[in-house]
């Protein structure tokens, strides 16, 4: 039996020995876990998909809904929220165009509203406000249309097909946000478009503070 007392002794020891290094091993994974997480979340800080910062956005000069000449390069200085819809799409650009009132609604001082036709064969005036009267935003975006070379083009640069057939259009990003320095900043698609997500990005680059 006294025999037996070092042994046990020895074995104790041992495995206080080992339960001191794994939890020294293990605050030292928590540690290097705690200081990467920052980096991890700091990766982005938009709702949206991010571009990188230069990436710059594809001029265009159409007609808007009054039949007056617009340009994106009119906006410099401001934060553009440009949308890609056409009047007889449906479901899905109504909920475009809503969430992007819901984010104007929101925000104090609200950013530029751009819709860019997909279909201007069919996008003509009276179309056209049915549909911005229908959302909502009536007197509160630029819809722009024009002969459809030129569209087609505009559209081509922001990597949008036109519109098919009446209610089947499904474009990559249904939104993107340029900045007040002419740069494409963020694109959403419909699963990430929502009025808070837009108005947050907006903010984060400059576009006004939300509404308290």
């Amino acid at each position: 039996m006294t025999r037996a007392l070092p042994a046990l002794a020895a074995v104790a020891a041992v495995a206080l020995c080992l339960s001191a290094c794994g939890s020294s091993s293990k605050a030292g994974s928590n540690s290097k876990a705690g200081s990467g997480s920052p980096g991890a979340s700091a990766a982005s800080s938009f709702d949206g998909a991010e571009l990188p910062a230069a990436t710059p956005a594809p001029g265009f000069a159409l007609i808007d809904q009054r039949g007056r000449r617009v340009s994106l390069a009119d906006y410099r200085g401001r934060v553009v929220v440009l949308a890609f819809v056409y009047s007889h799409c449906g479901a899905s650009c109504v909920l475009v165009a809503q969430q992007v009132r819901g984010a104007l609604d929101e925000l104090a001082r609200p950013p530029a509203a751009i819709f860019l036709s997909a279909d201007p064969a069919h996008d003509d005036p009276a179309s056209i406000a049915a549909f911005l009267a229908q959302v909502g935003l009536a007197g509160r975006v630029e819809y722009l249309s024009g002969p459809p070379a030129q569209l087609r083009a505009a559209l081509a640069a922001y990597h949008v097909a036109p519109a098919a057939r009446p209610g089947r259009f499904e474009p990559p990003a249904s939104v993107a946000l340029i900045d007040g320095h002419g740069h494409e900043r963020v694109l959403y698609g419909l699963e990430q478009l929502t009025p808070e997500a837009l108005a947050h990005d907006v903010g984060k680059l400059g576009g006004g503070p939300s509404r308290p």
